[in-house]
């Protein structure tokens, strides 16, 4: 079972500058080993303020790949799409983004072209938590939860959108998973990840490492 290192935040907006701040020491220790980072983000309603505080730090960009933990099915600039959102916080940056191909006719194709750009290790995945423990597009009762054969894949339909997205064995390529968790509605799935359930997606994520982000609001128990 993947040890959970949680790290409690007064609020929403400081739980978000802190990630920023990680993430951005994250990076430069690797680049001063490697050379190269590579890490992956997530979207959802949480975390674009730590993206925005993330792209205002002083980060070797050039050297940054970024790919996408999970993208809905949509049209380029879409306001669903996560892209749409990752552009807007870092797009003008000297930054490699490796954006999920959601809009090709194929998309079980597309996902596997996608699976074959991914590195054999991220740096970090960044990762957040639903209130129904889900995480990615990792849902509740998805078909995708059963996905051990393929890194990238289709999920069915979930709140109006499917979506592509990483599945556990690609998560676990992360050495370093960032938990970021904002809001009293993620408190149940919170405490739940925090001790190991696997009855939630979010439990069946495994790394070396794991930091957890959260807001008093989230990790009051």
């Amino acid at each position: 079972m993947t040890h959970h290192e949680l790290r409690e935040f007064a609020d929403a907006e400081t739980t978000a500058r802190a990630a920023g701040a990680f993430i951005t020491s994250l990076i430069a220790e690797t680049i001063a080993e490697r050379g190269q980072c590579a890490i992956a983000l997530s979207g959802g309603s949480t975390p674009w303020s730590a993206f925005r505080a993330l792209a205002a730090m002083d980060v070797d960009w050039e050297h940054v790949s970024v790919f996408q933990v999970d993208e809905r099915i949509a049209p380029d600039g879409d306001e669903h799409r996560n892209l749409t959102q990752l552009t807007e916080c870092l797009g003008t940056l000297p930054v490699r983004i490796v954006a999920m191909p959601v809009t090709e006719a194929d998309l079980d194709a597309a996902a596997d072209a996608y699976a074959a750009q991914l590195p054999d290790r991220f740096d970090l995945v960044h990762l957040g938590l639903g209130p129904d423990g889900h995480t990615a597009s990792l849902v509740p009762d998805d078909p995708v939860l059963g996905v051990r054969d393929k890194l990238v894949a289709i999920t069915g339909p979930y709140q109006g959108h499917q979506r592509m997205t990483l599945t556990f064995p690609a998560l676990g390529r992360a050495d370093l998973l960032l938990w970021l968790v904002a809001g009293a509605d993620k408190r149940d799935a919170l405490a739940r990840l925090l001790r190991g359930d696997a009855s939630i997606p979010a439990g069946s994520v495994s790394a070396p490492r794991s930091v957890v982000m959260a807001d008093a609001a989230a990790a009051s128990s």
